[in-house]
């Protein structure tokens, strides 16, 4: 099973824990990466708020590039720049007239031969599951968590065309293959702020510490997420939220790839656990 791999800005700087963990159990299940020569950013959120031409070329461009690698189908971690990909898609499957500018601009074939893909579409296969549960060697009784989508991976859901954008359930199912006990709850898409870290910090704070208050409310022990912007705003905000609030919070924020790597037998150093601001050694010792 191969894949063409863009890793974006975030995984190859923030999170790098998700570069690490998704590498190391794409190769613990037999997938086989080959990240996409050349590849350059995204545009992300900056590119569309300035030039929409640039914030269509760029993603594009990257899909070209990711087609010479041979493979079907392109794996974009990042929820950030997967949004990008699939909106620059679709807006040139709507507006002909919009692709043929992205032609001349690209300076070569569209790419259309390649499809974009999530690591929890991956994952969520049956073939992939049956792969997951047999690769687990630490099994976990009881660790309860809440699965945390956010808001770029299911919504438009008409452009993103991922799982059910109100209460999404591939993460669930991922976890649940490794034993671990995901919680009901009615935040798994909602905004963290992370857009707003900045420029709205007091607000974004707000968001941040409502959802890992549900979290708490629904049992939770850590929070799974598949997001970069969300895992760092998550994890690095915890002590500004307990100076305003009072409260102590001190909740791991984990990639849903770390944790296939811990069910794994993988080492958390190998797993980019080590680079977390909140600490996760209460999650890390139940897989041992």
């Amino acid at each position: 099973m191969k894949y063409a791999y863009y890793p974006g800005c975030s995984l190859l700087s923030t999170a790098a824990g998700y570069d690490y963990s998704f590498r190391e159990v794409c190769k613990t299940l037999g997938i086989e990466l080959c990240e996409v020569p050349g590849w350059i950013c995204c545009g992300s959120t900056p590119a569309h708020s300035t030039s929409h031409l640039l914030a269509l070329a760029l993603p594009l461009k990257n899909l070209q590039l990711a087609q010479m690698t041979g493979a079907e189908q392109l794996v974009v971690p990042c929820a950030a720049c997967f949004s990008r990909f699939k909106f620059a898609l679709s807006e040139c499957e709507k507006e002909p007239q919009l692709k043929k500018q992205m032609l001349e601009i690209l300076e070569g074939p569209f790419p259309e031969g390649i499809k974009v893909v999530h690591p929890l579409e991956i994952f969520s296969q049956d073939d992939l599951l049956k792969k997951i549960k047999s690769a687990v060697k630490n099994h976990v009784p009881e660790l309860k968590l809440v699965c945390y989508y956010g808001c770029l991976l299911t919504r438009p859901p008409k452009v993103t065309k991922f799982d059910n954008c109100e209460n999404p359930v591939t993460m669930d199912k991922i976890l649940s293959a490794i034993g671990l006990m995901p919680q009901p709850w009615s935040y798994k898409t909602d905004c963290c702020g992370a857009s707003l870290t900045l420029t709205e910090t007091e607000v974004s704070l707000k968001l941040i510490q409502k959802l890992i208050d549900q979290a708490k409310l629904a049992g939770a022990q850590a929070i799974a997420l598949a997001c970069t912007l969300c895992q760092t705003n998550l994890d690095t905000r915890q002590k500004d939220i307990e100076k305003a609030s009072g409260n102590s919070y001190q909740m791991p924020i984990l990639f849903f790839t770390q944790l296939l790597g811990l069910a794994f037998g993988i080492p958390p150093k190998k797993l980019g656990l080590n680079k977390h601001l909140t600490n996760p050694e209460q999650v890390i010792k139940k897989f041992t």
